[in-house]
């Protein structure tokens, strides 16, 4: 980092400013491996190491953030003899301002650029601007399917600082946690933005989210299709009892009230789409039972088939 907190983040990936994408993920999975917090347990150097990592492959791995970081990255060259200390005068104002005519706002990139954004903008003497500066800082966060069920809290380091957030139960996915005061900080004027937490929920291997809804495929026997039967099945709540009605169909869904996610003010439910599961091997009395079902069956299941397909 330079001694005026700017951070080249070509150097700190360790790669030059041609390098292809291939190259800066590779150098990225090399650093990020070796720096790792599971590797370096209560190391507090290697956890600023390995965050600026992570800082620097966010900005070069996307095309638009990596192009205005370039001209931030070209103006800061420019300048670093001295001349930008003189950056409050009117003309030197308004190239400046000319020159981070960027595809992202100013007040965009002070949030994303460390401190290099942060000490422009603050040698930068206009009240309106300082006034319509957006000091919100944006985390994403990824959550377990039961962390939603449940609620939970979670310990996140951001700006170097850890904060504490609590997920309600039954949170959605996209749904955003505002913690107050603890976003990006005006150097100039002492101001502090919020932070904005928006929360992902993990895909599970049975449930499926719809809302507050819970679906889930549920594995089921010939004979539970068509003789019914009252069966012990999971849910997120903890095992309970599903009632299956005597000539239920495959693919047909059945509800259980109530037993979704919870929100403060609304509860989703659960359901279940019937799904027809035969034995990988029949036993010799099921198949002599079959060959008796056969023998005593009555309907015909291609008879509007045929029908159909001959008209």
């Amino acid at each position: 980092m330079a001694s005026d907190g700017f951070k080249d983040y070509f150097k700190i990936l360790g790669v030059s400013r041609n390098a292809t994408d291939k190259e800066i993920k590779s150098a990225f999975r090399k650093l990020a491996r070796k720096f790792h917090p599971d590797l370096h347990p209560h190391d507090a150097w290697s956890e600023s190491e390995f965050k600026e990592i992570n800082e620097a492959y966010e900005i070069l791995s996307d095309e638009d953030k990596k192009k205005s970081y370039e001209q931030f990255l070209n103006y800061w060259l420019k300048n670093r003899d001295g001349k930008r200390r003189d950056i409050n005068k009117e003309n030197d104002n308004q190239r400046l301002y000319e020159y981070l005519n960027f595809d992202y706002s100013l007040s965009d990139l002070i949030g994303r650029f460390s401190e290099v954004g942060k000490e422009i903008y603050s040698n930068i003497s206009s009240d309106n601007n300082a006034q319509s500066l957006n000091l919100d800082a944006e985390f994403n966060l990824q959550i377990s399917f039961l962390e939603a069920l449940n609620g939970t809290k979670k310990n996140l380091l951001v700006n170097d600082e850890r904060i504490e957030v609590k997920i309600p139960q039954g949170i959605e996915t996209g749904s955003k946690i505002r913690i107050k005061n603890k976003g990006n900080i005006h150097s100039g004027k002492g101001k502090r933005g919020d932070l904005l937490i928006e929360v992902r929920i993990k895909s599970h291997p049975i449930w499926k989210l719809k809302g507050l809804d819970i679906y889930a495929d549920l594995p089921i026997s010939l004979d539970e299709l068509a003789l019914g039967a009252n069966i012990s099945v999971a849910s997120p709540q903890g095992d309970t009892y599903l009632s299956i009605p005597s000539g239920s169909l495959p693919e047909q869904k059945l509800r259980l009230k109530g037993q979704g996610l919870h929100s403060i003010d609304d509860k989703g439910d659960l359901f279940f789409t019937l799904k027809l599961k035969f034995p990988e091997n029949w036993s010799d009395e099921e198949l002599r039972l079959l060959e008796k079902l056969r023998s005593v069956r009555i309907h015909e299941p291609r008879s509007s088939w045929f029908d159909q397909a001959r008209t």
